[in-house]
């Protein structure tokens, strides 16, 4: 196996055939030989620098029903919640106050007015009570073409939503027949064409999920030609239909880990200057796999800044860590953790992916009549 480990290494453009052998590695040296040159890449691209994103999750209120959410509208035992907008403020300062750089704010989807009018407020105040210093990124589901405006208009730059899956045929195991992944690419075409940061992102280990599923994923992260992807193993929940779709989930769990550490490996790989999260799904399943994204090829953190009165509210899947600890505390751990494998932390950057500025700076080239080169310094526009 070494030799086509190596064959496929040593190309530039890998088939959709090479990336499925790479995410079926089974070997231990393999997985090193592929780990370590994702890492190279990582070190040349973007380098060793983590980037904060302080989470902050708003609300577990969803008019959506995913088979696979714990959060979905049909389960009876979540204690609903919403922060109010001195918690988030909160929450927000002691981001800026600790320089994350940025937060992620994320809720379940919501589309009434009453909703989108508090975030565009709550994006507003954080703005201003940060002097424009915290970067705000929104991860809150399919919305319109207005809303989005809106909250952009308000300061949000960075918007995540996870396509989950890009098989259409995948896609619709994992929800009712009242959603559609053609609404869900069409939300994700249009924060593009508004010019916001976007990112999306996949569950891996889906039951009914193969090689092949994950290699056209990774085709399209690149077609999109996306900022950021959030990827991590699909964890069931225990209050959903698909709890039991994986009957042997204690067995699988490692290799639900070791593929979505693969496929870290194989989109730093591919993608080479995106943003890339270590989720903590992966730390779900190992308490050091966080780091183990890292050192796969990520460069990004959430770091939950909810108050842990309401963590408990906000489990998408069974095994959620961090439950009990506070933001200080969680803050204090990452820490040493990366300088334990000898990476740094981006205080007070925004950290925005070497692939968006390019872009940017190709844009503001392009529409000014300026040769690239020179185009990051006259254009005068904060990346």
């Amino acid at each position: 196996m070494q030799t086509e480990l190596k064959r496929i290494l040593g190309q530039n453009e890998w088939s959709r055939r090479d990336i499925a052998t790479l995410l079926d590695l089974s070997d231990p040296a393999d997985e090193a030989l592929l780990f370590q040159r994702a890492y190279e890449v990582k070190r040349q691209q973007v380098g060793t620098r983590v980037y904060f994103r302080g989470l902050i999750e708003l609300s577990n209120v969803c008019i959506k029903n995913c088979y696979y959410c714990g959060i979905r509208r049909a389960n009876p035992d979540v204690d609903r919640y919403t922060l109010s907008e001195e918690e988030v403020l909160d929450a927000a300062a002691f981001a800026h106050r600790s320089r994350y750089g940025s937060i992620v704010i994320q809720s379940g989807e919501r589309t009434d007015e009453s909703f989108i009018a508090f975030v565009e407020h709550l994006v507003r105040r954080i703005r201003e009570s940060t002097n424009n210093e915290l970067g705000i990124t929104l991860s809150l589901g399919e919305q319109s073409e207005s809303t989005y405006r809106r909250w952009q208009a308000a300061g949000a730059h960075r918007y995540l939503l996870r396509i989950e899956t890009s098989n259409p045929g995948l896609y619709q195991t994992l929800h009712p027949q009242d959603h559609s992944f053609h609404v869900r690419l069409e939300a994700l075409r249009t924060l593009y064409r508004l010019g916001y940061q976007v990112g999306t992102g996949v569950m891996i280990g889906l039951p009914g999920q193969t090689s092949e599923h994950l290699a056209d994923d990774v085709a399209f992260f690149k077609e999109m030609d996306v900022a950021m992807i959030g990827m991590g193993p699909y964890i069931p929940h225990h209050g959903t239909p698909m709890n039991e779709a994986i009957p042997d989930w204690s067995a699988r769990k490692e290799e639900q880990l070791r593929r979505a550490l693969r496929m870290i490996a194989v989109v730093r790989i591919q993608l080479k200057d995106v943003n890339i999260a270590s989720t903590t799904a992966l730390q779900a399943i190992d308490p050091t796999g966080r780091e183990m994204g890292l050192q796969a090829g990520a460069n990004i953190l959430m770091p939950n800044l909810t108050d842990t009165q309401y963590r408990t509210g906000y489990q998408l899947y069974d095994g959620k860590p961090c439950l009990d600890e506070n933001a200080t505390l969680c803050a204090g751990c990452l820490e040493r953790r990366i300088a334990a494998i000898g990476e740094t932390i981006g205080y007070g950057e925004w950290g925005v992916s070497p692939h968006y500025k390019k872009k940017k700076q190709s844009s503001s080239a392009l529409s000014s009549g300026v040769s690239p080169s020179r185009s990051a310094v006259v254009s005068g526009s904060p990346l």
